[in-house]
């Protein structure tokens, strides 16, 4: 069964270029020009993935990813003409997995995508894991928190609960599958990303920082997860696996 994607885009041309690519790519497009459309088929089906353009008829598709219309579990990909720093920075800091910036390559964008949707799904695909072999765990309990990682979901000791993105969730993954271990950006960006023709090496510093915010203490002032200046990030709890 072919992968359903959403397209949020007011441009017809890009429209019927990405619907053309996606269709030939295997993808079921399904379009719509404004937040209003794509928010109310949200609620009838989600999709294996979200495209979305940022200046819109009727707002921002920032909105849309820092809203809870979109929920954490289904990814969100950013394809737009603005692509300074500060933007990139801000999408992907509100959630967005992957950043796009428009005119790109049409076969590129397949292709980030099917990397999108590989990760999101726990790197299921070639190479991924021996046939037979154990499933990795996928509940962990760090700094009082506990993280189901296939459902994106933190539970705290006082009963807090917080929902990841599914960058965010990845992003966690590495580190606790490295409790006490520096991880360099380069590491982290192929935990969470993938590799691109331009690697976007800051953008974790991002979502370190947005992930921070949800599990820390006092995130100016981090204790789980700590920078280690020139090297990266480490994270410095003990770590203890489930099932």
């Amino acid at each position: 069964m072919s992968q359903l994607i959403y397209l949020l885009e007011d441009d017809p041309d890009i429209t019927r270029l990405i619907e053309r690519t996606l269709t030939q790519q295997g993808f079921t497009p399904r379009s719509f020009r404004r937040l209003a459309e794509i928010e109310r088929a949200l609620r009838r089906e989600l999709p294996d993935l979200c495209l979305i353009d940022l200046s819109l008829p009727d707002g921002d598709g920032l909105g849309l990813i820092g809203s809870g219309a979109l929920p954490p579990s289904v990814p969100r990909v950013i394809v737009t003409g603005r692509g300074s720093v500060t933007d990139r920075v801000v999408g992907l800091e509100i959630g967005a997995d992957d950043y796009i910036v428009k005119p790109f390559e049409p076969r590129e964008l397949a292709a980030r995508l099917r990397a999108v949707l590989r990760r999101a799904r726990g790197g299921a695909g070639p190479g991924a894991a021996a046939a037979g072999a154990e499933p990795a765990p996928e509940t962990a309990r760090f700094g009082g928190w506990r993280a189901n990682l296939s459902a994106c979901r933190l539970a705290h000791e006082d009963g807090r609960q917080i929902a990841l993105s599914s960058s965010e969730t990845r992003l966690l993954e590495a580190l606790l599958r490295a409790p006490g271990r520096v991880m360099s950006r380069s590491q982290l960006l192929d935990a969470t990303q993938g590799r691109s023709d331009e690697p976007f090496d800051r953008s974790i510093d991002a979502r370190v920082c947005r992930l921070r915010r949800k599990i820390e203490p006092r995130p100016q002032d981090p204790e789980i997860i700590r920078t280690v200046y020139g090297a990266g990030y480490i994270l410095t709890v003990d770590v203890t696996w489930e099932g």
